[in-house]
């Protein structure tokens, strides 16, 4: 199995930035693809962006969030931009096989809180 810690959250006012890291443990021979998802409060957990042999972000993130990898590091970031207050919520990463299934265990996330 594959284990992560995610870092790099806080409180930050609207339109600002924070970039999110995530490095993964374990099986890490195993990734093809690594993401990043959310859950605001009271609502299910959502996917943010992947990075893989491309890379996608979900539409209401499109040009403000930023997905990276480092493969030498096990790493995964998030630079976020431009925040809003509908972006709060706790942050996970995850990883994915050659189909694309998510492979890891859990995170406790970290939390981002956008506001004024």
């Amino acid at each position: 199995q594959v284990q992560f810690a995610e870092s790099g959250g806080g409180l930050v006012q609207p339109g600002g930035s924070l970039e999110l890291s995530c490095t993964a443990s374990g099986s890490i021979f195993t990734i093809s693809g690594m993401a990043w998802f959310r859950r605001a409060p009271g609502k299910q957990r959502e996917w943010v962006a992947t990075s893989s042999k491309t890379t996608k972000y979900r539409e209401s993130v499109t040009g403000g969030f930023t997905i990276s990898r480092d493969n030498a590091k096990n790493m995964v970031c998030l630079q976020m931009n431009n925040l809003k207050a509908e972006d709060t919520a706790v942050y996970y990463c995850q990883a994915l096989n050659k189909r694309g299934e998510l492979m890891g265990v859990w995170g406790q996330g970290t939390q981002v809180t956008v506001s004024s």
